[in-house]
């Protein structure tokens, strides 16, 4: 890994008002998709995780009514100064320029933390759970489990900026995350991760083993090699969670499948249209707040990120993975509306998972959904690595 200035500078969001005086005026003309007439009576399919009504994709009613609110309710200003006030830094690792909040805990032995991000989202899915996690005193825990946490957008999202050359996999993320820790003079910390942060998390204890204490994710990745024996020791549970994910690949994988292969296609219509954002971003997001779609949509938009975050799916594609296991303790919080791990396939890739709890709510995004239980589950898991 290469540097020219490993510098670590004060970094503060300041959108110019002309970029919210253009993104007003394209919203006041978008101009909108047709779409076929609603069912009278939609009927939701049977384990698809599309509710019924969105069977084409995202509804027109739902973008119009979004739209309206991004023009004439939702304040950036207001989330601008919400992440600023927090300290927030740049740096640059490998050629890349990073951007991150780096929010210390009151309590001195407090364990630091990063927390990664999947697509499409950025540092703001882990806003809520900041002051809970650094000042646990105040928000129903004790001294032991506080952290200093540390919450990076990745490269080529938000305001890490667009990528410039190719290669930025997971693997190279983490790779870039273990070095922002020794950055900043952590020799011990855990790492969390949601989405693609559940994927780069895991490879920061592969890459780093005596620096990374513990791994927490919110989903595991594994799926059947092909092998029919494999098949044969997955219980029937197993199989029904197998079938949601062969659902969700069928209904909604549509958009990850496109960025895999031909990333730049679509983003010349994101970049083009606010509505368009908003729209590819609420695939994923459409079960949380308006506001925490519209800031999502609208970073994306602020910063013409897009495209670049959604090369990370094709480098990924185009990747080597490793093909050894991951021995770094590894804790699963797994949500009701997730897609489920399935525990042998996990147990195969992970070979030293510690702790696996499953909640009867919450969803992919329990940051926003189900933060008291994901709090928890955090803060029992490394409980177990005293500093």
């Amino acid at each position: 890994m290469t540097t020219t200035d490993s510098s670590i500078r004060p970094y503060r969001i300041e959108i110019p008002q002309a970029g919210l005086d253009d993104l007003q005026d394209r919203l006041g003309r978008t101009r909108w998709a047709n779409e076929l007439p609603p069912e009278p009576n939609p009927v939701k399919a049977p384990n698809s995780p599309v509710a019924a009504g969105w069977e084409y994709g995202i509804p027109l009613d739902y973008v119009k009514r979004l739209v309206a609110y991004w023009r004439d309710g939702y304040d950036w200003r207001a989330w601008e100064a919400r992440l600023n006030a927090y300290p927030q830094f740049t740096t640059e690792i490998d050629g890349q320029r990073i951007h991150f909040l780096h929010v210390r805990s009151p309590e001195p032995d407090a364990t630091p933390l990063i927390l990664t991000h999947g697509w499409p989202s950025c540092c703001v899915e882990y806003l809520d759970l900041i002051e809970p996690l650094t000042n646990p005193r105040e928000h129903g825990g004790e001294a032991a489990d506080a952290f200093h946490v540390v919450i990076p957008d990745m490269p080529g999202f938000a305001f890490s900026g667009p990528t410039k050359e190719p290669g930025w996999t997971i693997f190279r993320v983490a790779a870039a995350w273990v070095e922002l820790m020794r950055r900043l003079g952590y020799e011990r910390y855990g790492a969390h991760g949601n989405d693609g942060g559940s994927q780069v998390s895991p490879e920061m204890g592969r890459i780093a083993p005596e620096h990374a204490i513990g791994v927490h994710v919110t989903q595991l990745f594994s799926f059947p090699s092909g092998d029919p024996a494999e098949f044969e020791r997955l219980s029937a549970e197993d199989m029904r969670r197998l079938e949601f994910l062969q659902n969700f690949d069928r209904d909604l994988a549509g958009g990850t499948k496109l960025m895999a292969s031909t990333p730049q296609t679509v983003a010349h219509a994101l970049a083009d249209s606010p509505a368009g954002q908003l729209a590819w971003s609420a695939q994923f997001l459409g079960g949380c707040s308006d506001d925490f779609v519209l800031t999502n949509a609208a970073i994306y938009w602020l910063t013409n990120t897009s495209a670049s975050a959604n090369r990370l799916y094709y480098e990924n594609a185009h990747a080597k993975p490793p093909t050894e296991p991951t021995t770094i303790p590894i804790g699963l919080s797994s949500f009701a509306e997730d897609f489920q791990a399935v525990r042998p396939l996990a147990e195969r890739d992970h070979h030293n998972i510690v702790s696996w709890n499953e909640y009867p709510r919450g969803s992919h995004w329990a940051t926003h959904d189900a933060p008291d239980l994901l709090l928890e589950d955090i803060r029992q898991f490394f409980r177990r690595f005293p500093q």
